[in-house]
């Protein structure tokens, strides 16, 4: 008989109804997140997951970065911890250190102004 593993947790707090107003007024951005109301590991990866697998499973959560309304926040989150697992604002870990080394270079190339959250390239 097979078990099933315990669910996993989101990495977000469970947010109340009085969170869910406005997010300027009810405090963090990831209280309006879309990744919320999904399973975490979506988002993270088991591990020894075959490549096929792992593709999927991103694509899957990429999808559901797709329409957050804070997805831009998360981004940002991700890139200035920066996170080392996981899907977070529709990037991969590999898709976010490679926004991190352009983003070095282009600050280092205009003295370190102007980074742009939106730009992924």
């Amino acid at each position: 008989m097979l078990q099933s593993s315990p669910p996993q947790e989101s990495p977000w707090p469970q947010a109340g109804p009085a969170q869910r107003r406005s997010r300027d007024v009810a405090g963090p951005w990831h209280s309006e997140a879309a990744c919320r109301r999904d399973e975490a590991g979506l988002f993270f990866a088991p591990s020894q997951e075959p490549t096929a697998a792992r593709l999927s499973r991103e694509q899957a959560a990429k999808s559901v970065c797709a329409r957050c309304p804070v997805l831009l926040e998360c981004r940002e989150h991700a890139l200035l911890q920066p996170e080392p697992y996981g899907v977070w604002g529709g990037l991969t870990a590999a898709e976010r250190r490679v926004v991190l080394s352009r983003r070095r270079r282009r600050e280092a190339a205009t003295g370190g102004r102007g980074a742009d959250i939106t730009r992924i390239a």
